[in-house]
């Protein structure tokens, strides 16, 4: 049963793809116990890994059915618990625990490929003893399905309620929804047709926070930063203004030209490959040379 999550950092971006089986069983992983801790060693250290993470974005692939609920709330505060600004992608099926993970995106991004599906069910467990034993395992996974409920009703405007019934429907198996019915439920926020569109989203908060960058670089003031948001996209005409009346975008683009001007030269220019470097008494005595031979 593969089991796998894999983090891959880049300059502004960090990637997360979670694959498989969440949290697998160690049992079912390995014939030998003296193995099986290694199985949930791997998965701390992964989770601390996204604890740490410090990267401006995270996006999240989930290609997922599910798997263990305690390991997915654990990646859940994982994500919830970044500064940074977080997307959940959901592709293929996806299924029980996986579905808890997605909700640790920021607001308005967490996306659905347009081919998936997405199910949300009922806990269950496999138990075994006297009338007492199974009985304290009902109320655990009562008092789970409730935890599950609340989760994505505080991402979706609805109440417990509702996702406690679309939880219990099938005798708790839940429905499998479609990309429309997930996004109609509050359970994702837009549907991506293609991986484009999310690269498209990647690209416009790299420029987005390059933009920033250079706000903050010039050391406008929190107002002039609001302010440059605003007008950024817009060309503007007339007679200069004073610097204290400029808007921030006229600031950020005199800034840029002044960057961009072409670079100064010395007032001579290198000497040719062939030529022979000279010099500097040299240089005055065939100036002397120069001004006798006019004469």
């Amino acid at each position: 049963m593969k089991s796998e999550i894999n983090i891959r950092n880049s300059a502004d971006v960090c990637s997360i793809d979670i694959d498989g089986t969440i949290g697998v069983p160690e049992e079912w992983q390995f014939d030998d116990p003296s193995t099986r801790v290694a199985t949930y060693e791997k998965f701390r250290d992964t989770v601390a890994r996204i604890s740490e993470i410090e990267a401006a974005e995270v996006v999240v692939n989930i290609r997922s059915t599910g798997g263990d609920v305690n390991d997915a709330l654990l990646i859940y505060d994982a994500l919830a618990s970044l500064d940074a600004h977080i997307v959940t992608c959901c592709y293929g099926y996806t299924a029980s625990a996986a579905t808890i993970i997605a909700q640790a995106a920021s607001e308005g991004c967490r996306r659905i490929s347009a081919n998936a599906l997405y199910l949300i069910h009922n806990s269950l467990c496999s138990t075994e003893g006297n009338a007492s034993e199974l009985e304290s395992r009902a109320d655990m996974l009562r008092k789970t399905d409730e935890r599950i409920a609340a989760v994505y009703a505080a991402r979706s405007g609805r109440d417990t309620e509702y996702f406690a019934a679309l939880m219990a429907e099938n005798g708790g198996n839940g429905r499998w929804l479609s990309p429309e019915e997930a996004l109609e439920a509050g359970l994702v926020d837009q549907i991506v047709d293609d991986a484009r569109q999310s690269q498209e989203h990647s690209l416009a908060s790299n420029i987005a926070r390059k933009w920033d960058g250079l706000l903050a670089a010039l050391g406008l003031s929190h107002g002039d930063r609001a302010a440059a948001e605003v007008d950024r996209n817009i060309l503007h005409f007339g007679e200069p203004q004073p610097l204290h009346s400029q808007s921030a975008s006229i600031i950020a683009l005199q800034e840029g030209q002044r960057r961009a001007a072409p670079t100064a030269t010395a007032p001579k220019e290198d000497p040719s490959p062939g030529e022979p470097r000279r010099s500097a008494n040299e240089e005055a005595y065939a100036a002397d040379a120069r001004r006798f031979m006019r004469y």
